[in-house]
């Protein structure tokens, strides 16, 4: 990761964000224990007081709330170095977290479920705190994305390893919402997954508004990176659904991929007239239908901002700013026709039928009593539908400019008003080009235009394939047997003794490799040898990762000499509590039958007594059972029922699963 005390302006504003946080939880605290005590009591001058003292603690938290807009809105810091002069464009900042220490749930962990000297991974614990540091600070490149890439698919092993699906094991996580400041609190490792994603398409964001778009390459890039953000906040929509924080609700999320493909559509748009648009009629159609298309991308993106309950925590700039682009684009649109109708007059060599063609298709419908050939060889009607467009541009910049000075953030940003204030003089030096003669005759509206684009713009989903990871806690065995899903017998020690060349038993599977068709008489099964028994030591040498082939090869190379062999047994995790004997009560038999149907209807009694708090995050199960508040700390089902797959860090990558 990027050194976290450089002077960078990125820094500095990730900073500030990390004291709003702080600031906002102190807040949030106070306003819950004011709460609280108005609930209590009942005396009426302590209720006044603690009213008194709330007001103060809501209007604190509008205030910082106000302060993280700004910071959320603060785009200039993240453009190009480079002179511009192009509408900025919007990243989101990075999730803030706490610092964890895994050290002592892992070593206790490493030595109750795996029996194994937990001083051994030190090391490894060590390396995982290291990176998860790393990520707070991602470097603005691919470097950063395949950094926080790695972590992720690192936690996809670290879950499988430690984190049991019936327990917590005592790591609590914290995340800063991105939006709000509010911290969100699980020992899930999901919620940790979750806003791992988030940061992705984060830096992807700022990526993309990083690139030059004074250049193709450049310009190029930005397209890729918001379309990459797109994708990684689609599957995190996709992948938990019901995460407990407002910035990765799927309204946001749906907000934010929404904003991103937009401008990738901006970015395109600047790549078609980066080389100059030549003052040419196909040319000019074709502009006005890509310019159109971000107008219209703009205007679905503000609507879908100002829905409840988006509309709440988004910061009000990024709607004015979307609504802005929008009335700014359709305005150069209007404009781009206008100059087709005003500057290009129908040519003897000129072909009709393709001009019409082309014309027809800006429109969905022309104004009553206007045919679009007529309106081609007829040079009144040409000027009077030209001024129209150009009063309808000149209305669509004047609201963009209103919008822009109403909004006390966008007012600071000077590029963003001299961009909106040279392209509306343009459209009215135009208009004060034409003759005026006829004004008071001319009575046409300019008719709305089609948008139509040659260029796709669509998500990009993460390949995560890509990237190449090892388990850290690799010493610890095959995932498929050694998981935190698997219980064993801790490690037996057998001696095992060669008779007449014969071991009295087989070996099969994969890594590790199991006991296979043991002779019950033979000196390893009197020495406590059981079938299926996984074999992880021979001779003192690890050999959980080892084939068949090469543990054959190790117990053969020692000839007749006695050798000590370490073993495991599985044990059943879903084993029940009582016996299947039949037993007595009362003088009359109970079978093992009415037993399990008695433990059941008990167990459903309990239920109707205390019913159950499911965390918010639960992988792999689909519920739709709603939690009260995103502030609690809820615990585990005791005694789920888990589906048994084959255990990979990938399985969240090839399965539908959704959260809570």
């Amino acid at each position: 990761g990027c050194n976290p005390l450089a002077e960078t302006g990125r820094s500095k504003l990730q900073n500030q964000r990390a004291v709003l946080n702080q600031q906002i939880l102190r807040a949030v605290r106070m306003r819950a224990g004011a709460e609280n005590l108005l609930r209590a009591t009942t005396n009426n001058k302590v209720r006044e007081q603690v009213l008194l003292e709330l007001s103060f603690v809501n209007s604190d938290l509008q205030i910082l709330k106000e302060e993280l807009e700004g910071l959320n809105i603060s785009v200039e810091v993240y453009q190009n170095a480079e002179e511009t002069f192009s509408v900025p464009l919007v990243p989101l900042g990075l999730k803030e977290t706490k610092d964890i220490d895994f050290t002592l749930p892992l070593k206790d962990f490493i030595l109750e479920h795996y029996s194994q000297d937990s001083s051994e991974y030190e090391d490894e614990i060590a390396d995982l705190m290291d990176l998860r540091q790393a990520c707070r600070t991602p470097s603005r490149d691919e470097a950063g994305i395949e950094m926080l890439a790695s972590y992720f698919l690192q936690l996809g092993y670290v879950e499988n390893r430690f984190f049991p699906p019936t327990r917590h094991i005592g790591v609590l996580f914290t995340w800063y919402d991105s939006f709000t400041g509010v911290p969100v609190c699980q020992q899930n490792l999901l919620l940790e997954k979750a806003s791992i994603l988030f940061n992705i398409g984060a830096l992807y964001t700022q990526i993309g508004t990083r690139c030059n778009r004074q250049t193709q390459a450049g310009l190029e890039n930005a397209v890729d990176a918001f379309q990459k953000a797109a994708g990684v906040l689609s599957y995190l929509k996709d992948t938990f659904t019901h995460t407990p924080s407002y910035d990765m609700s799927p309204a946001m999320l749906n907000v934010l991929v929404k904003m991103m493909l937009a401008q990738a559509r901006e970015c395109v748009f600047e790549q078609i007239g980066l080389s100059g648009i030549r003052n040419e009629f196909f040319t000019l159609v074709k502009m006005t239908q890509e310019v159109a298309k971000v107008g219209e991308v703009y205007m679905l993106v503000n609507t879908a901002m100002n829905q409840e309950p988006v509309k709440e925590n988004i910061p009000y700039s990024w709607s004015k700013l979307a609504q802005i682009k929008s009335d700014h684009y359709k305005a150069l649109a209007h404009y781009f026709i206008a100059t087709i109708l005003c500057d290009h007059e129908l040519q003897p060599g000129d072909d009709e039928d393709q001009q019409e063609k082309a014309l027809s298709q800006l429109y969905d419908c022309v104004p009553e009593g206007l045919m679009v050939l007529a309106v081609l060889k007829d040079k009144v009607q040409r000027k009077q539908l030209g001024k129209a467009h150009l009063r309808k541009a000149i209305v669509y910049h004047e609201e963009a400019l209103r919008v822009c000075g109403l909004c006390k953030k966008l007012r600071n940003i000077e590029v963003l008003q001299e961009v909106l204030t040279a392209a509306h003089k343009r459209s009215l030096l135009k208009y004060a080009q034409q003759e005026t003669e006829d004004e008071f005759l001319s009575l046409i509206q300019a008719p709305d235009i089609l948008p139509r684009t040659e260029h796709k713009i669509e998500t990009i989903a993460p390949q995560f394939s890509k990237v190449k990871v090892k388990d850290f806690f690799h010493k610890l065995g095959p995932l498929t047997v050694f998981s935190a899903k698997q219980r064993w017998t801790a490690p037996r020690t057998i001696r095992l003794h060669h008779e007449a060349g014969e071991l009295g038993f087989s070996l099969k599977g994969g890594s590790p490799v199991q006991i296979y068709c043991l002779d019950p008489v033979c000196s390893a099964a009197s020495a406590g040898l059981k079938e299926g028994d996984y074999i992880v030591s021979v001779g003192g040498m690890d050999c959980k990762w080892l084939g068949v082939n090469e543990v054959l090869e190790k117990l053969k190379s020692v000839g007749k000499q006695p050798m000590e062999l370490e073993v495991i047994s599985c044990q059943d995790t879903a084993a029940s509590l009582h016996s299947k004997s039949a037993t007595y009560s009362m003088g009359m038999q109970k079978t093992y039958s009415l037993i399990c149907l008695a433990m059941d209807e008990d167990k459903i009694d309990q239920t109707k007594k205390a019913p159950l708090k499911l965390p918010f995050l639960s992988w792999g199960t689909k519920n739709r059972q709603k939690a009260a508040s995103t502030l609690c700390l809820p615990s585990a089902v005791a005694g789920s029922s888990q589906i048994k797959k084959k255990l990979s860090p990938f399985t969240l990558l090839n399965t539908e699963s959704s959260l809570y």
